[in-house]
């Protein structure tokens, strides 16, 4: 079942008896469970029928004892486990599992980690629980879901904000949702998300960026590149050589991918390459005519051979500053 599902479902009060929330991407899992706790119990409700505990702390026993008690002046009570991934005996929750309290609702967050369902315990749950498993989303997955999340916001994100806020923000969810909250608190509704106001309420340059730089090297701009460099070794906090790298990694992959099927139709390309619409591949288009099939592989062999310099790994045993090597790594690309 969908996140969506699930959270539309609670919100119109119908709940399972048992969800059990587990996967790598605790975003999810977050949201579930908090939208379960807001809708499954009035405010009043709460001191007597909720009941929080930590799979660290706790143990079946415990968790049994909870959810078989009757609620107390209401409808239903609500049994949360946190962190059950830490509880020895969860898979001794079998007996209530197979039968479970038909006035509880209980909340099962096993999180960072998807759960094998093999077992005697786990083929009860998917018996009788109502499963979500929390996938982390794909890189080229995130622009178009951070779009969507801005939209619910009643904010507007074109394709280039939603790609520079992907590709700094990273995948992991809870973070890039704590950072577009900012934006939905500081602009007014139906405010169209630009690069300068990512600039002035989030901190990333609007011209001096991993987005930008990628697409200086991608023209040969050696001018404009240069000038990054200097700005990502003035403020490595922000432009981490290890961000900088896969950045480009991913980039110059898309292009030595693009020369495999450069006579193929559009929408054989954009699936291809991962890429959500025509806006990018204009760009694409560009960079290949500079980096030709053999020039495209080489600098993927130059990214890889940074990469482990970076992370001191055999080419770079003396520990070479990163300014040093981003500079140098930059120099070997826009001269292949």
């Amino acid at each position: 079942m969908s996140y969506q599902k699930i959270l539309a479902d609670v919100k119109k009060k119908q709940f399972a008896p048992i969800y059990f929330l587990h996967g790598q991407e605790s975003y999810f899992i977050d949201l579930i469970a908090d939208t379960i706790e807001e809708h499954a119990l009035a405010e009043h409700e709460k001191a007597f029928n909720q009941t929080i505990l930590y799979g660290k702390d706790t143990d079946n026993l415990q968790v049994v004892d909870a959810a078989r008690r009757f609620p107390m002046m209401a409808e239903r009570q609500l049994v949360i486990v946190k962190e059950a991934k830490e509880m020895k005996s969860l898979k001794d929750l079998l007996s209530y599992v197979e039968k479970p309290s038909p006035t509880t609702v209980l909340v099962i967050c096993h999180k960072h980690k998807k759960y094998n369902f093999n077992s005697k315990f786990g083929k009860a749950v998917k018996a009788n629980a109502n499963i979500f498993e929390a996938k982390p989303l794909y890189d080229n997955q995130v622009p178009d879901w951070i779009a969507d999340y801005l939209r619910s916001k009643k904010l507007k994100a074109g394709p280039a904000a939603a790609e520079l806020l992907a590709e700094y923000l990273g995948s992991d969810l809870s973070k890039v949702v704590n950072e577009l909250d900012k934006l939905a608190l500081n602009l007014p509704p139906d405010s169209e998300v630009t690069q300068q106001l990512i600039e002035q309420h989030i901190g990333i340059s609007k011209d001096y960026n991993v987005f930008e730089f990628q697409k200086a090297l991608g023209v040969r701009n050696v001018l404009k590149a240069n000038r990054m460099v200097q700005y990502f070794i003035a403020n490595p906090r922000k432009n981490p050589i290890q961000v900088v790298i896969g950045s480009l990694y991913n980039y110059f992959s898309k292009i030595y991918l693009f020369h495999s099927v450069a006579r193929a139709a559009e929408p054989e390309i954009l699936q291809t390459l991962g890429l959500r619409s025509n806006f990018f591949l204009r760009e694409y288009r560009g960079a290949a005519r500079h980096y030709p099939l053999s020039k495209a592989q080489e600098v993927i062999h130059i990214l890889r051979e940074f990469d482990l310099k970076s992370k001191g790994v055999g080419y770079n045993a003396t520990g070479k500053p990163e300014g040093e090597l981003l500079k140098e790594m930059t120099w070997r690309i826009l001269h292949v």
